[in-house]
């Protein structure tokens, strides 16, 4: 499909889109926006998806190897901040 074919038909599923939503047939606009996600790339990856991995906190005690968590990683470049200097004027109790 060009991508003029594909901006008509994104206006169209736009548009119907706003007729379900007007008409209270919410479902219906849900999938029309579903499509027109789907159709510009932006859709989410679907719960059976071998690529689908949702990263979270671990419950308490689950934790070290075997886990089945993945671990974040931080992003490219991030340097990890240096600890402040104990004997500065900014450490509590002191002047």
């Amino acid at each position: 499909m060009s991508s003029r074919s594909n901006h008509e038909r994104l206006l169209a599923l736009s548009k119907q889109m706003e007729e379900a939503a007007a008409a209270m047939d919410f479902e219906k606009a849900t999938a029309l926006r579903n499509e027109i996600a789907r159709l510009k790339g932006e859709a989410p990856l679907t719960e059976g998806d071998a690529d689908t991995v949702t990263v979270g906190q671990p419950p308490p005690g689950a934790m070290g190897l075997g886990t089945q968590v993945p671990v974040r990683q931080p992003p490219k470049g991030w340097v990890k901040p240096k600890k402040p200097d104990p004997l500065t004027r900014n450490v509590k109790g002191k002047r």
